[in-house]
């Protein structure tokens, strides 16, 4: 495999982190970050507001490949500060996209579930989106100046992404936090996505990357479920106390934004195309469950 040169946006996230630590084993990777310092490869700083500083990054690293990952990804934040959600999810993927295209750089944009209104779930790449938030308009606006440059790209949608990181708490953290400490939490159990661990979602985008696949592809966890059923099988496989978890609705909940009630993707066409097949939940929670293990 002819070694690559990746530019990685987002590198120091929950997502980022993993992905540039997996290509960082053999290719040279430039780890993009505005405040957090990344934990691997080469750190290169690049604020996603400043369109300057982007082009000039693009300019002095020349990438063959660009993972771009970074986001505002607060989905209330970006209901009640629409301004910056525009500015980082949808500018400066714009110009992310037109310096792809004028470098001759294949992008991967990765975006979110998030693009569809949640009525039908299931979602296939072709369906209608829909988004009833603004951090979904937001991203959609970013997937359409991909479509819209003249840039090689892949336009990858995921769902619920989980993992470890040693600062961001992704949802069966924050469970076993509570029931380690027998907590009594309140988990929904009418909102349905697609759960997705990370280390497949890294491998997965990798692959992507290598096999410079085009279009929109649906990558997340191969299952669909609720907040609630996904909390009760890590309480199972780590033999916490059930009984601590708290069946909640959405209606409950007091959130700035609306969430699309099921918003669960499709995985058909990557799981024929790719060779790094989505995850079924109990795959991804017995693997994140054996890496937890040795944490608690």
């Amino acid at each position: 495999m002819v070694k690559l040169k990746f530019l990685v946006t987002g590198s120091a996230g929950l997502i980022g982190q993993q992905i540039v630590k997996d290509l960082s084993k053999s290719n040279q990777v430039f780890s993009s970050y505005n405040e957090s310092m990344p934990e691997h490869g080469e750190p290169v700083r690049m604020d996603l507001r400043n369109h300057k500083q982007i082009s000039s990054v693009f300019n002095e690293k020349n990438p063959d490949v660009v993972i771009h990952l970074g986001a505002m990804t607060d989905v209330d934040l970006c209901e009640s500060e629409n301004l910056s959600a525009t500015e980082i999810n949808a500018k400066s993927t714009e110009i992310i996209a037109n310096e792809c295209s004028k470098q001759n750089s294949f992008l991967i944009y990765l975006s979110t579930d998030y693009v569809f209104d949640g009525n039908s779930g299931m979602y296939k790449e072709t369906d209608t989106t829909n988004p009833i938030g603004y951090y979904g308009k937001s991203k959609l606006d970013g997937e359409i100046s991909v479509q819209n440059s003249s840039a090689d790209y892949c336009i990858a949608r995921t769902s619920t992404p989980f993992g470890l990181h040693s600062k961001k708490k992704s949802f069966p953290v924050w469970i076993i936090e509570n029931l380690e400490q027998k907590n009594q939490i309140n988990v929904l159990t009418d909102q349905i996505t697609s759960p997705t661990y990370i280390p497949n979602l890294s491998k997965m985008l990798i692959e992507i990357a290598e096999r410079k696949i085009t279009g929109v592809l649906h990558v997340s966890g191969a299952s669909n479920m609720s907040r609630y059923d996904m909390a009760c099988m890590i309480a199972d496989k780590l033999n916490y106390d059930q009984s601590l978890l708290k069946q909640s609705t959405m209606n409950e909940m007091n959130w700035i934004a609306k969430r699309p009630k099921n918003s669960s993707l499709d995985v058909s066409k990557a799981i024929s195309t790719l060779h790094e097949k989505p995850q079924t939940i109990e795959e991804s929670i017995e693997l994140f469950a054996s890496t937890i293990k040795s944490k608690y």
